[in-house]
């Protein structure tokens, strides 16, 4: 498969946008989700690694990472190799759905990633009677970060939804207990935008504080049922 990403260096570069865009796309059905559970550690984090480099157009470090794939094929549980191939196939597709462009480079790659594919999917997968299921991981992506879901970080965030919750009661009971006869202003406009920025901001503290109650309870139940999916 290696042989097919042996392109030149400016290749992804040079995409037009909209095929730029289904680079993409094929980036992140390479290694969305928790791609390291399912073909190992090594591979998800090879798999990672080419996804960005196709992000980035970097057809070089795509072609180096690529060219490691086979050693770390012989290295996978029949589990790993039916994952990967998954991920190949609906990658590949991406790539056949970018069409012809150049010399037919893109719909080589979709070929070869598909019929890979299509072999190592095939491969049965044996079932062991006393294999324990690994607990489920949750990950939340923002562009390139990802964050793991935990019963942990989840009681962490109730904390600070709650923390925060206190802090802004308090500043709206200091906002509630200056009277408006003590606000003084040079004329009545002056007096007028007072109240009503006073207003907003009672409204602003008494909303995140009704926010901060939610989110602390919310926080809470979700990290036991995290931990109770764990045990």
């Amino acid at each position: 498969m290696q042989d097919a990403f042996v392109l030149p260096a400016d290749y992804f570069s040079q995409l037009p946008r909209d095929l730029r865009l289904d680079l993409n796309d094929a980036a992140f059905d390479l290694s969305n989700g928790p791609v390291k559970d399912e073909c190992g550690e090594d591979l998800g984090q090879t798999l990672l690694n080419i996804s960005r480099a196709w992000e980035v157009a970097d057809t070089a470090t795509s072609a180096t990472l690529v060219s490691k794939l086979p050693l770390l094929v012989g290295t996978l549980t029949d589990s790993n190799k039916s994952a990967l191939g998954k991920r190949l196939i609906s990658s590949g597709r991406r790539f056949q759905s970018m069409g012809q462009y150049g010399q037919g480079e893109l719909q080589m790659i979709a070929k070869v990633m598909i019929r890979t594919g299509n072999l190592l999917s095939s491969i049965p997968v044996s079932e062991t009677a006393n294999e324990e299921p690994k607990p489920e991981t949750r990950m939340l992506k923002f562009g390139e970060l990802q964050v793991e879901l935990t019963s942990e970080k989840a009681y962490i965030g109730a904390v600070i939804a709650f923390v925060f919750g206190i802090i802004s009661w308090q500043l709206s009971q200091g906002v509630q207990s200056t009277p408006e006869s003590s606000l003084q202003y040079a004329n009545d406009n002056a007096l007028l935008l007072a109240k009503s920025l006073r207003g907003a901001l009672l409204a602003v503290c008494y909303t995140s504080t009704i926010l901060s109650g939610f989110a602390t309870v919310g926080l809470v139940l979700y990290g036991g049922q995290l931990k109770s999916k764990g045990k």
